[in-house]
């Protein structure tokens, strides 16, 4: 067997740093999980989506008693993105969560459900999104999906 070795590049640093636009979508997730279900987990999740013509479109996790039957903040940004504005690429997702003391220090990553979704979304749009992960630390930066999913299954998987 050989060995090998996978490397992720990303950015790093506090949300002052960030430029103005990527700080408005970070703030409009952070806005979202006002709109949050979550009487169970108390687990605030929102999420922010980007697209190609400047709209964001906000989402919450939605929580119930059967748990197989929420669904996270990403998935229910996107979603509603393509469901209302489907002409238009999503460019960037800004995603942090909450506790009741607020904002956690260690981020609320996309679950493997969520990641698959948001590449489809880019295969679909042959572009990749953003992905901004904020926390009360910092904001980590991914140039696309695919840093966060790297053995990825897509439509080119099965041809």
């Amino acid at each position: 067997m050989e060995k090998k070795e996978l490397k992720t590049d990303y950015l790093f640093g506090s949300y002052e740093e960030l430029e103005a636009a990527d700080r408005n979508l970070v703030d409009a997730s952070l806005k979202a999980t006002t709109h949050s279900y979550s009487p169970y987990s108390h687990f605030r999740v929102g999420a922010a989506v980007l697209l190609a013509d400047g709209t964001i479109v906000q989402g919450a996790n939605q929580e119930n008693a059967a748990y197989p039957s929420g669904l996270c903040a990403e998935r229910t940004a996107v979603f509603s993105a393509q469901a209302q504005y489907p002409e238009q690429a999503v460019k960037a997702l800004a995603l942090v969560g909450c506790n009741e003391q607020g904002v956690t220090a260690i981020p609320a990553w996309p679950c493997g459900a969520c990641r698959q979704v948001i590449l489809e979304v880019e295969e679909r749009y042959h572009q990749p999104i953003r992905i901004l992960v904020a926390s009360s630390k910092g904001v980590y930066i991914f140039h696309s999906i695919k840093d966060l999913l790297p053995f990825c299954f897509v439509d080119g998987n099965m041809k």
